[in-house]
């Protein structure tokens, strides 16, 4: 049975020619040769399996050659090739510098410097890897590679260029390889393909190529283990298979459903990647690597900026006729910011879900047209479903927030049963009393009144109460952002109320954007007031804090006017005056108000055995 070789050294190059993708340093090197000028030391640098090593070894043949070719090619015939070949050559030495890297080796190696070739003229150290050498190491090596002797010559090998000492990078010729181009892989691995004789498809050769990133080494071990899955016959299906890859078939798809809206096949198609083994980041990184390449294939100019096959330039062609260029920029653009947000998110699953819902409706029209010089409000059918499965049409809109309250609520009405059952009805009177007496802070007068934030739930006290009463007041769905000073209210003059003033100005703090959230946490502490119907006062506790009102002004006032169902309401902010100025009061403060108020609220709590948090 014959030897089995890799194709990694069954064909690495034995001559300048047949290195590929390297041409502009091997034209150097076969010039250099040619002309007989050759510095005393060459540093060859760049990514692993670009040739670095192989052109050292030819170069170093071409060297000795004692008849080379015209163009600076080794003849292969003289005694000192075929040494060479024959691996028997004492004129050429390759040194590990990874193993042999303390001042010792150096020292060994400087000695054999000393002796002049007993054939040809040049000795030629091949030291590879020789970032790895020690500090100390580097030093004893200075002075030697700055004078060698005449018949000595130096070729340095490394893939970190940046570990090398700069003063031995300045006695050096730098020669800095390159990634190979996936067309340069593809082409090469089509020859080794013929000379072995074994099918092929060029789909399959192309993921080899991107999977190999540039190394050719890395290429044609990769090709070695698809020809043996494959049993001489490489089939992209199979290729995709052994090496685990996801079909670029899905990404072409996903973009195709995203153009007609359809987010809930892409949710069947993310479901099927991740049955299949896939990670759902590993999808979104695919993704906005295939959006590029679409958007690449969209002008004849950046087209060679994709490095794929023939073929797959000719779907990206195809697919880059049917989407619009902002369509592609804003799916990039989502694609990158999942990509950003994965690594922290809990729940990744659901970051990639939304994110491919996101996608899929970029190009779906809004649901509700804008009105002149105002942004339209981006409330799409999918989302609109799901908020009116989730509850009836005339239920009452509730403050995100009112979940928890309720259970307050819920365990403050099982405790007056219970009081109720041992002490009567005297126990339902201290419960309610707790439950609705308005505290003294609170009154009916025109002052602006204590509020009292009940910990995390985002409501004043006031809120609390009428969130245990239904209430009335059919509020329109959806909201209005309030930093859009050109936003415009609907044509109406109805008539509302304190309590209703009181609770759109909570609503709309609790709508405001992220940005504004230092802003909206201060005006919950404020309560605007009806002067002179529909005119709305607010005062404001600092000079401060009344400029940064003034900003949003339009907004807040338009936000009231579409909410109360007003067009006439006028906003009115001042400075309060130094009797106006109410303290804010930490949470147990406000308890201590409270409980001095309502003596029922502390016994309450002593029966439910809470803590103020």
């Amino acid at each position: 049975m014959e030897e089995y070789i890799v194709s990694a050294r069954k064909y690495r190059p034995t001559s300048f020619d047949s290195v590929v993708g390297q041409t502009a340093l091997t034209t150097t090197l076969k010039n250099a040769v040619k002309s007989g000028k050759l510095a005393h030391a060459y540093l060859f640098c760049g990514p692993r399996g670009v040739g670095k090593t192989t052109c050292a070894r030819i170069f170093a043949k071409a060297i000795n050659c004692q008849s080379p070719t015209a163009d600076g090619e080794a003849c292969n015939q003289c005694e000192s090739c075929r040494a060479f070949n024959e691996q028997r050559s004492f004129n050429i030495f390759e040194l590990d510098a990874a193993s042999n890297n303390s001042v010792e080796h150096i020292k060994t190696l400087m000695e054999q410097t000393r002796i002049p070739p007993q054939v040809g003229r040049y000795k030629v150290f091949i030291i590879d890897e020789v970032h790895m050498l020690s500090t100390a190491a580097f030093n004893a090596f200075l002075k030697t590679l700055e004078e060698p002797p005449a018949h000595v010559i130096f070729i340095l090998a490394t893939t970190e260029k940046h570990k090398i000492l700069p003063t031995i990078l300045s006695r050096c010729q730098i020669y800095d390889f390159e990634r190979m181009t996936v067309k340069e892989t593809i082409d090469h691995l089509k020859s080794v393909a013929d000379k072995e004789g074994i099918r092929y498809e060029e789909a399959a050769l192309a993921v080899i190529a991107e999977k190999a990133d540039g190394g050719m080494r890395d290429a044609l071990s990769i090709f070695d283990q698809a020809a043996s899955f494959c049993q001489g016959d490489i089939t992209y299906q199979k290729v995709i298979e052994d090496l685990n890859v996801l079909d670029e078939e899905y990404y072409f798809r996903i973009v195709d459903m995203s153009l007609e809206n359809k987010a809930s096949g892409i949710m069947v198609l993310l479901n099927d990647v991740i049955n299949k083994g896939f990670d759902g980041g590993l999808l979104i990184v695919g993704l906005a690597k295939h959006i590029r390449n679409v958007l690449m294939a969209k002008d004849e100019a950046t087209l060679p900026l994709l490095e794929v096959s023939d073929e797959q330039r000719r779907r990206y062609g195809e697919q880059a006729a049917r989407c619009d260029t902002r369509f592609l920029y804003q799916a990039l653009k989502i694609a990158n910011r999942c990509d950003i947000d994965y690594k922290q998110s809990n729940n990744k699953r659901l970051l990639v879900e939304l994110t491919l819902i996101e996608i899929a409706q970029i190009t779906q029209p809004d649901d509700s047209t804008a009105s002149a010089g105002r942004r339209p409000r981006r409330l799409k059918t999918l989302f609109r479903n799901i908020a009116r499965t989730a509850r009836p049409a005339t239920e009452a809109p509730q403050v995100a927030s009112a979940g928890p309250v309720s259970s307050v609520m819920a365990a403050m009405k099982k405790k007056t049963d219970e009081l109720d059952n041992q002490y009567g009805t005297s126990g339902e009177k201290a419960a309610a009393e707790a439950a609705t007496q308005p505290t003294a802070a609170y009154s009916a007068a025109k002052r602006p009144a204590l509020k009292s934030k009940a910990g995390a739930l985002g409501f004043s006290w006031n809120n609390l109460r009428e969130a245990a009463q239904p209430k009335k007041m059919q509020v329109i769905p959806g909201t209005l952002d309030a930093s859009d000073p050109n936003a415009k209210p609907n044509n109406e003059h109805n008539e509302f109320s304190q309590d209703e003033l009181e609770f759109q100005w909570m609503s709309m703090c609790n709508r405001m954007p992220q940005k504004l959230s230092g802003i909206a946490a201060r005006m919950k502490n404020m309560t605007p007031t009806i002067t002179d119907f529909p005119k709305v006062e607010v005062v404001v506790e600092n000079q401060i804090m009344l400029d940064q009102m003034q900003v949003i002004k339009g907004s807040i006032q338009n936000t009231l006017k579409l909410y109360l169902h007003n067009n006439g309401i006028t906003l009115d902010m001042r400075l309060a005056e130094h009797n106006e100025q109410v303290k804010v009061l930490s949470r147990r403060e406000q308890f201590e108000e409270m409980s001095k108020q309502n003596p029922a609220i502390e016994k309450l709590r002593g029966l439910l055995d809470l803590e103020l948090a």
